[in-house]
């Protein structure tokens, strides 16, 4: 019996491959474009596909039951794909996402990274380069095309504008303060939650109230607004770690 819900035929694929080779599932409607990725895949020993689907819940399916590195997921498979990404994100936090499209227009493509999209192609890639693209993706990096590029640099610049513009002061407490401090540091959530003597969901929380209180989305948008208001000027690092058990004020 074929392992982890994959047919016969795609689990001798997976099991030809490299224990480590990036684990792939493609979503998409289109048989033809399903069977195209797959062996252009197939003949690359660190890239296997661990699932094949055509519509967006088989793709969260999918998702929850493979231990996948990455998704092929056509855009057109969900009428909300915003809402998509931030499910798949949710079942699987470290799963690399990259979205199919047949038009890539900035404004979704600037929400989509923002959602945490890792990248965007469209249907005519080149077969080496969605090869590069899933290398590149798997290992950290961001795909996008030039003009994607571009459209990503002028939205943070104009997010940069106007988080620089004078607004009413916000009050921050000690804790939110040392948050953002490990942020702008480049901490994870983990280790910010070591650096304050908390934990790792408590300063999710914190970040969430932090977030809202200052109008950003990000944590690059909150970098920008420390940098823009010298938020952290006056800040110094304590010598001694706050209690683990204080909570979110």
């Amino acid at each position: 019996m074929a392992k982890n819900g994959a047919s016969p035929a795609l689990q001798s694929e997976v099991d030809g491959n490299s224990a480590d080779a990036i684990r792939v599932i493609v979503a998409d409607s289109e048989p033809i474009f399903r069977v195209g990725v797959r062996k252009i895949f197939a003949i690359e020993n660190d890239i296997c596909v661990v699932a094949q689907v055509e519509t967006a819940p088989e793709a969260l399916a999918s998702v929850e039951r493979e231990k996948a590195d990455v998704i092929l997921f056509e855009r057109g498979l969900s009428e909300s794909p915003y809402d998509t990404v931030s499910s798949m994100l949710a079942v699987a936090p470290s799963l690399k996402i990259i979205l199919v499209m047949l038009e890539v227009t900035e404004e979704e493509t600037v929400e989509l990274l923002r959602r945490g999209v890792r990248g965007v192609v469209t249907r005519s890639i080149a077969p080496d380069l969605l090869i590069k693209c899933i290398r590149k993706v798997h290992d950290g990096e961001t795909w996008l095309d030039n003009r994607a590029v571009n459209w990503v640099i002028q939205a943070y610049r104009a997010k940069a504008s106007e988080l620089a513009t004078p607004r009413d002061q916000v009050k921050l407490s000690t804790r939110e303060v040392q948050i953002i401090a490990g942020v702008t540091q480049g901490l994870r959530n983990k280790e910010i939650a070591q650096e304050v003597g908390t934990t790792e969901q408590v300063v999710k929380n914190y970040l969430r109230k932090i977030y809202d209180k200052l109008g950003v989305s990000d944590r690059l948008e909150l970098a920008l607004f420390c940098m823009h208001h010298h938020l952290l000027d006056n800040y110094s690092q304590p010598e001694v770690a706050m209690s683990a058990t204080s909570s979110a004020s």
